[in-house]
C-alpha cells in the first residue's frame, strides 16, 4: 500500500487519521461515492475515509456485508460512514442519494460518479435491453447525481467532482458499444459540467483507469474468452494487458493517489480535463 494510505500509527487499535498541514487532509468534508461496496470505488471511500472525510456508500452486494465494509470503515477511520442502496439506473433514486448525504451530513464536498456495469457482445447481437442498462448505470447516473449535488455545492462555494470514466472513454475496443459509448459520454458531461460551475469554486475531472483487477473486470475475462474463442489466460495478456504497455494492471492505490490530489485544495485547477492512469495505453 502506498505510504500516503497507510495508518500513521502502529497501534493496530488507532483510527486512520490525516496529520495537521496535510494537504489532504479532508477532516469536516463529505462525499458520496457511487458503486463503492467492491472494487474501485470501495478503494475511493477508503481513501476518502483515510483522510477524514465522512462518506455515503452506495452499491450492490449482500447486505451483512455492506454493513460489515460500513461499520469497519467508520471505526477504522474514526469517521460517519453511511449507506444508502439507490438504484443507479433509477434518476429518482440517484436524486435522493444525494439528498440522503446532505440531510445526513449537512453537506456535500465531494462527489465520486464510480457506478458502472458491462457486458462485452458484438453489437448484432447486443441485447437491447443491456444497452439501455448501461446507459443509465454508467452514463445518465452521472448526470442525475451531478444536477442534485452542483446547488448544494454552490452554495457552499466549494465542491468537487469526479467522473470514472475509462481508457474505453478515449479509445474503443469491440464488442463494449455500450460501455464505450457510455463512457465517451461521461468525458463529453465531465467537460460540461466543468465550465458550467468553474466560477462557482466547483470543478469537475473525470479519471479514465486502464485495467484493473476488480470483480467487474474478472467477469470481462470470462464474457471476452466466451466472445472471441480464446482460454481466459489469453485474454489477460493478448487482449486486456497488450494494449497496456507495462504489461501491468492498474492498481486502485494509484487510482486514488490522483483522486485525493483532484479533491484537495491543490487541484483547485484541475477542471474539465480526463485524467489517463492505463500504463501509456491511450498514448498509442
Amino acid at each position: 500500500m502506498l505510504q500516503w494510505l497507510r495508518k500513521p500509527s502502529d497501534d493496530p487499535d488507532a483510527t486512520e487519521q490525516p496529520s495537521a498541514n496535510d494537504p489532504y487532509d479532508l477532516r469536516g468534508q463529505a462525499a458520496v461515492v457511487t458503486g463503492s461496496t467492491s472494487g474501485i470505488g470501495q478503494g475511493l471511500a477508503r481513501a476518502l475515509a483515510m483522510r477524514g472525510c465522512d462518506v455515503v456508500l452506495n452499491g450492490l452486494g449482500d447486505p451483512a456485508e455492506i454493513e460489515r465494509t460500513r461499520s469497519d470503515l467508520e471505526a477504522s477511520c474514526g469517521v460517519r460512514v453511511r449507506y444508502h442502496g439507490a438504484d443507479m439506473s433509477k434518476g429518482e433514486e440517484v436524486t435522493d442519494l444525494i439528498a440522503y448525504a446532505k440531510g445526513e451530513f449537512g453537506r456535500l464536498d465531494i462527489l465520486c460518479n464510480n457506478a458502472g456495469i458491462q457486458h462485452v457482445e458484438a453489437i448484432e447481437k447486443f441485447p437491447t435491453a443491456k444497452w439501455d442498462q448501461i446507459i443509465a448505470i454508467n452514463l445518465s447516473s452521472a448526470f442525475y447525481a451531478t444536477r442534485a449535488a452542483v446547488p448544494i455545492m454552490k452554495a457552499q462555494g466549494r465542491g468537487r467532482i469526479v467522473n470514472l470514466a475509462s481508457a474505453h472513454g478515449l479509445v474503443a475496443s469491440p464488442f463494449k458499444s455500450a460501455y464505450v459509448a457510455a463512457k465517451h459520454g461521461v468525458i463529453g458531461l465531465t467537460k460540461t459540467v466543468g465550465l458550467e460551475v468553474a466560477e462557482h469554486g466547483i470543478t469537475c475531472n473525470a479519471i479514465c483507469p486502464g485495467y484493473v483487477m476488480t470483480p467487474i473486470v474478472k467477469n470481462q475475462i470470462a464474457d471476452q474468452a466466451r466472445t472471441r474463442g480464446i482460454t481466459p489466460d489469453q485474454v489477460i495478456k493478448d487482449v486486456m494487458l497488450k494494449a497496456q504497455p507495462t504489461k501491468k494492471f492498474v492498481t486502485v492505490e494509484e487510482i486514488a493517489g490522483l483522486f485525493l490530489y483532484l479533491v484537495s485544495d491543490l487541484g483547485a485547477s484541475c477542471n474539465g480535463t480526463a485524467y489517463s492512469v492505463d500504463g501509456g495505453w491511450t498514448a498509442q
